[in-house]
């Protein structure tokens, strides 16, 4: 009874506090918006013809779908959703590496980013119209019964025009988010239309195994395996490395400071979420170069549960992971701060050794967290194929799952964050969440 009492009183704290009521009412308003935007159908479309049994077992589309809560197969005017952002970030990230001007952008801090952040928008806009035309061949393709005749000499570019708009106007509400709501917008859109089909993805799961007598046992089994995915994913986000580091004494005025030891603390998967999304963004590229092709790519790219795709997707995933971790992570910056701050890592000298040390022990720690997210990835394929229904392997593992745990991380750090400013006691009974963190210009 105690825990219950503690949680009502920590929810009242929550509503108390007059700023972080008003960026939760703000954040659920853009979500209603969002959600209220998912169901309306692109003009020109009739509902009530659309065939979506033609939809069904796209493997990777379907997967695009539940990124889009549903809109992808509605054929919803945010149908496109936030893909297109991500694609033309992926591009502006590795501009930021390639590309001496962009590194001399990135390094002139808050009016760099914002030139990169204007530049990336640009991009989207570019990104979602050669999308929104590919999205336009497999509307014909999938719903050309759908089409409304009197308006199809319109329906091309009227769609276009209207999915770019879309797309541009999530974007929008995403960066709103982040600016006035809680937490980071494009995760919180991302999550929000993960959740949204998680209920009926359940319920048909539930159905298929009540059809058959025994089976609810497996779907019990099911819910179990999951919940320990759930932890296991909680895990790979928060695990640490600890490495020592020794602070000398220090005279500050008249009063002289003790050395003190702290430990550097190295996440095992300090990329988080980003190279599943990345890598997700990939793969829609030649699925939709590849849709309505019957040849061995367009197949491959088709069925996430096939080894073909696993495999190619594991690679891009690992790939990503050292990529977007050498982006974030400046073993020369944190060495130069410790050497600043009287600093040191027992047994290392001070300096590009040190740069060095560091730099060695997040590689180790890097690659098996690349492996273990790669196979967390990959687990929607790897349930499907052992008899789960193709939506609800989608919450079953990888991408769907870890993007979930992840945003719920850090939103639940930012609301702990907002108690402990004003000596409010913290959502959980002991300890402290460990969210994710990031010194990247596009964070989700």
């Amino acid at each position: 009874m105690i825990p219950v009492k503690k949680l009502i009183q920590t929810l009242k704290n929550i509503w108390s506090i007059e700023e972080l009521k008003s960026k939760i009412l703000f954040t659920l308003l853009i979500i209603v918006i969002y959600r209220v935007g998912s169901h309306i159908v692109l003009p020109g479309m009739n509902p009530a013809v659309m065939d979506a049994s033609k939809v069904e077992g796209n493997g990777i589309l379907d997967l695009i779908n539940t990124f889009a809560g549903g809109a992808f197969n509605m054929a919803s005017i945010f149908a496109l959703g936030i893909m297109p952002y991500i694609s033309a970030s992926i591009f502006m990230q590795l501009m930021t590496v390639l590309v001496p001007k962009f590194q001399k952008m990135q390094k002139e801090g808050e009016s760099g980013r914002k030139k990169i952040n204007q530049y990336t928008r640009y991009l989207t806009v570019a990104v979602t119209i050669v999308q929104a035309f590919a999205y336009v061949t497999y509307l014909y393709q999938i719903h050309g019964q759908a089409i409304i005749p009197a308006f199809e000499p319109y329906f091309r570019l009227t769609t276009i025009v209207i999915l770019t708009a879309g797309t541009l106007f999530v974007m929008w509400m995403g960066e709103k988010i982040t600016d006035k709501g809680l937490g980071n917008g494009t995760s919180l859109i991302i999550m929000i239309g993960i959740l949204a089909r998680l209920p009926q993805s359940l319920l048909q799961e539930l159905t298929d195994k009540s059809q058959q007598q025994g089976n609810i046992l497996i779907f019990i089994i099911e819910l179990i395996i999951l919940v320990a995915i759930v932890l296991g994913c909680i895990l790979l986000i928060q695990g640490v490395r600890k490495v020592p580091v020794n602070y000398a004494k220090q005279v500050v005025g008249n009063r002289p400071l003790t050395g003190a030891r702290q430990f550097l603390p190295l996440k095992v998967n300090s990329a988080g979420v980003m190279p599943i999304i990345f890598a997700q963004a990939i793969m829609f590229l030649p699925t939709l170069a590849t849709l309505g092709s019957n040849n061995e790519i367009g197949r491959m790219f088709t069925d996430h549960k096939s080894f073909a795709y696993m495999a190619v997707y594991s690679i891009v995933v690992i790939g990503f992971t050292f990529l977007y971790t050498a982006l974030i992570f400046q073993p020369k910056q944190i060495a130069e701060n410790l050497k600043q701050n009287n600093g040191f890592i027992p047994g290392v000298k001070p300096g590009q050794p040190t740069a060095d040390y560091i730099g060695t022990v997040m590689d180790r720690i890097t690659f098996p967290g690349a492996i273990l997210l790669a196979l967390v990835g990959i687990l929607p394929g790897i349930a499907e194929r052992a008899g789960v229904t193709q939506g609800f392997s989608t919450f079953f593992g990888g991408t769907s799952l870890l993007i979930m745990v992840g945003v719920v991380l850090d939103t639940l750090q930012q609301i702990e964050t907002q108690l402990l400013m004003r000596q409010y006691d913290t959502l959980m009974k002991s300890g402290r969440i460990q969210g994710r963190q990031t010194t990247s210009a596009v964070q989700y």
